[in-house]
């Protein structure tokens, strides 16, 4: 896996033996940044198999569509095909920024239960879960070898002060039930469980 930071939100590369996921994109007009920060790990667009955002909100997907123009493939899970258009109005406000809306009609649309299976077939182990305390269409990425992808899921270590918000609770419930070894977030610093 690597980390890339060229704006506001962690994405990360997952490197599989037969393809790569990117997980995650930063806002609309970050493309520049981002082809630097690729460039500087060695990485050319061509080897991004899979784009997929863990959820669909304006500060993880505005590169989306333009990777898609670049012939990366979009990985949809059925729980977030509804939302797909979420940020589209608030890209439309701000004309000084590019933006090039989803093509979802072009999508592998899986559903969580078949992510082992997809991502064993790129080469990758793990599996993507729903984790809707965040947006109803919040997914993490859940990794054998103890990583996991959480996006905007709310930290664990604020667990304690969310103790009337069930959804949360559940959520983490769920990632701690892989037995994580590290968390990463798309706006904080990694956490290594213990």
């Amino acid at each position: 896996m690597i980390k890339l930071r060229y704006g506001n939100t962690n994405t990360f590369l997952l490197c599989g033996n037969d393809a790569n996921l990117l997980i995650d994109t930063d806002y609309a007009g970050t493309l520049p940044a981002f082809y630097k920060e690729i460039k500087k790990h060695g990485i050319h667009v061509r080897d991004i198999t899979y784009v997929m955002a863990t959820h669909y909100h304006p500060d993880h997907i505005g590169l989306i569509g333009e990777l898609m123009e670049h012939g990366v493939k979009l990985l949809l899970l059925d729980t977030q095909t509804e939302y797909v258009h979420f940020s589209d109005e608030i890209f439309s406000r701000e004309k000084q920024i590019k933006y090039i809306p989803i093509d979802e009609s072009l999508a592998t649309v899986i559903s969580c239960a078949e992510s082992r299976s997809f991502l064993f077939s790129m080469g990758i182990n793990g599996e993507i879960i729903s984790t809707p305390s965040h947006s109803a269409d919040s997914v993490s990425v859940i990794l054998d070898d103890g990583d996991c992808i959480v996006g905007d899921l709310e930290p664990i270590d604020f667990l304690a002060a969310y103790e009337n918000n069930p959804g949360f609770e559940k959520d983490w419930g769920r990632v701690i039930s892989y037995k994580p070894k590290r968390i990463y977030y798309a706006h904080a610093n990694e956490k290594v469980m213990m």
